[in-house]
């Protein structure tokens, strides 16, 4: 463990290097051996059986988490006329097009958390693609962030301020999602869990044959992580999504 301080290698002591734990027992242990000082984000990390080269096998969804990630989601929504007004009635915290634009291209402003586009919109907003995409800010299709319909904007706009967040596998095929705060209670934690769990399960590729998630890992911000059985995980998310 060479490069990490005393107090992550006391807490690492603390897990069993070779054993994958239950969802609760995960959770309870994760209590022990975090040692931070302020409200540590949660996260689960799922090492998925894909090749991120093949574009057949990408892995990108997004779920509403039931208790929210625990931080304020500051929202921006591409609108213009009666679109806009909705947007900001609806608690958009910007709404615009052509003067946000601007400041994204040209003062590289992005002080926003998720970005909403109205389809009639997307002409001026395809260029920020360069600046928004690799920040995981472009609004798609795919991920329901293009909206066609003013009427649509508040559901959306709800979901993204409630806890909605996106996820993709990196290059190494590995997805990272946010489950919350440490401040969580044990269940919120549990559910934010099983939540993803069953989203990155639902959106398994069809091309894929093999073992399809390998590994799931959970740990804060700042200590070690703790393996989960992935097995017993992923019923239990299964099950709970009904």
């Amino acid at each position: 463990m060479a490069g990490h301080g005393k107090k992550y290698i006391e807490a690492a002591k603390k897990i069993e290097p070779e054993r994958l734990y239950e969802a609760e027992a995960a959770i309870a242990l994760m209590r022990e051996v975090t040692y931070a000082n302020f409200d540590e984000t949660i996260e689960v990390h799922a090492r998925l059986g894909i090749d991120p080269r093949q574009a057949d096998q990408l892995v990108r969804t997004n779920v509403a988490l039931p208790h929210g990630t625990g931080k304020v989601v500051r929202v921006l929504v591409f609108a213009a006329g009666e679109a806009e007004r909705m947007a900001l009635d609806a608690g958009a915290d910007y709404a615009g097009t052509d003067e946000y634009v601007q400041k994204i291209q040209n003062d590289d402003w992005l002080e926003f958390d998720a970005a909403i586009a109205m389809a009639d919109q997307m002409g001026k907003v395809g260029g920020l693609g360069r600046i928004l995409g690799r920040r995981g800010l472009m609004p798609n299709p795919r991920s329901g962030t293009v909206v066609r319909a003013p009427e649509d904007l508040p559901a959306v706009i709800r979901e993204l301020k409630g806890g909605r967040i996106e996820f993709r596998n990196d290059r190494t095929g590995i997805v990272h999602a946010a489950l919350g705060r440490k401040s969580f209670t044990d269940e919120q934690i549990r559910d934010n869990l099983y939540a993803v769990v069953d989203a990155i399960n639902r959106a398994k590729p069809t091309s894929i044959k093999g073992v399809y998630c390998r590994t799931l890992t959970i740990a804060t911000t700042m200590s070690p992580g703790i393996g989960l059985d992935v097995a017993t995980t992923s019923a239990a998310a299964s099950a709970s999504a009904g």
